[in-house]
């Protein structure tokens, strides 16, 4: 197939869900683009950070009727998602699946010709650990976790949406994990919660501090692909400005395994078996110690590798950075307590931590 073509300039472009981590990068990339005339960045909180081209809308997905905000925009570009409370799935359910469902309904109200989901890796069923998968592998993803339960509930919802407005130019995007140093802080009270101090790890690279997690486990079958904000924004630009159609996995190289991460931490790997460190996990989460569910863990053993050649040769997508550079920002973020002035990627802070451990893990971000 050949290169995609470009669209024509002076775009009006609407960005859902867009001062969190990948929405702050995508409005920036935008931003920086000639053919992009305005921006809106729709969010359920206004936020004091602003961004070139952009004006901001204040709504929710859930409840705000969406339609009017759309109105003439050529391209809305969906990337609002809830990951927590991971102990009250109805509530990412309304605001995952149900609320992205108005927001396709909303398009098509609307008619705006274009709409870019954000997929998930998360939405691919497993694979054999040895295998690569390209864009036509089942997205059946993992039951038993909320995340990618939604993530390929939605994949079935685009199915019928593209069936039933066939004129509606759809574009999926599947990346793997999403770094960057403003993201740090979110994705720690996300993933980590309020006991992991932001000065827990330091890189290989800063010699004269030596690492402070001494020892990581070799969880057997941990392998998994990651990609720098900036660079899965530009991927979000590429399917936003281009006559682009389909799914296109996004990720950098090289994979992620254990003993890459002990490399990028300088820390000594020790065997583990998974059920061991899974229960761990389970009990911390059941006592709201951790926000990453056990079913979560399970699903990311079984992510499979994805084949990004697509991408690469018909979106003209190129990452800038490489896997261990999207790691080292997240790192450095995460040891500076890096953020924006948004609501998703404030800063913590130590009042901040303890609203995390009062309310519940991760509620806050």
């Amino acid at each position: 197939m050949d290169q995609v073509t470009p669209t024509p300039s002076n775009l009006k472009i609407v960005v859902v869900g867009a001062t969190g981590n990948v929405g702050t990068s995508v409005l920036a990339a935008l931003g920086r683009s000639a053919e992009v005339g305005s921006l809106v960045g729709v969010s359920r909180r206004t936020p004091t950070w602003t961004a070139p081209k952009t004006r901001w809308a204040q709504a929710d997905v859930v409840t705000d009727d969406l339609a009017p905000l759309f109105q003439g925009a050529d391209v809305v570009i969906h990337l609002a998602w809830l990951f927590q409370p991971t102990h009250n799935p109805l509530t990412t359910w309304r605001t995952n699946v149900l609320g992205s469902i108005r927001v396709f309904e909303a398009v098509a109200r609307a008619g705006v010709p274009a709409l870019v989901h954000a997929s998930s890796v998360g939405a691919y069923s497993p694979a054999a650990r040895e295998g690569i998968v390209d864009e036509g592998w089942p997205t059946h993803g993992w039951p038993e976790a909320a995340y990618t339960r939604e993530k390929a509930y939605l994949e079935r919802v685009l199915d019928t949406f593209e069936r039933d407005y066939p004129g509606i130019r759809v574009v999926r995007l599947r990346p793997g994990f999403i770094f960057k140093r403003e993201a740090a802080s979110q994705q720690r009270r996300l993933l980590a919660g309020p006991l992991l101090p932001g000065r827990v790890v330091r890189p290989a690279a800063a010699p004269t501090h030596p690492a402070t997690v001494p020892v990581l486990p070799d969880l057997p079958g941990l392998r998994f692909q990651v990609v720098h904000s900036s660079d899965v924004a530009d991927a979000y630009r590429l399917a936003a400005l281009t006559g682009a159609r389909g799914a296109f996995n996004i990720a950098a190289d090289p994979v992620v395994d254990v003993p890459l991460l002990a490399d990028i931490l300088n820390a000594r790997i020790i065997r583990m078996p998974a059920g061991l460190a899974r229960g761990a996990l389970a009990t911390a989460w059941h006592l709201h110690l951790v926000p990453a569910s056990p079913q979560l863990f399970d699903a990311v053993l079984h992510l499979p590798i994805m084949d990004t050649t697509r991408a690469r040769t018909e979106l003209g997508w190129s990452p800038r950075h490489d896997a261990r550079a999207a790691i080292g920002s997240f790192l450095t973020g995460l040891r500076e307590g890096a953020g924006l002035p948004t609501p998703p990627l404030t800063p913590s802070t130590a009042r901040s931590r303890w609203e995390e451990v009062r309310t519940g893990m991760g509620q806050r971000a």
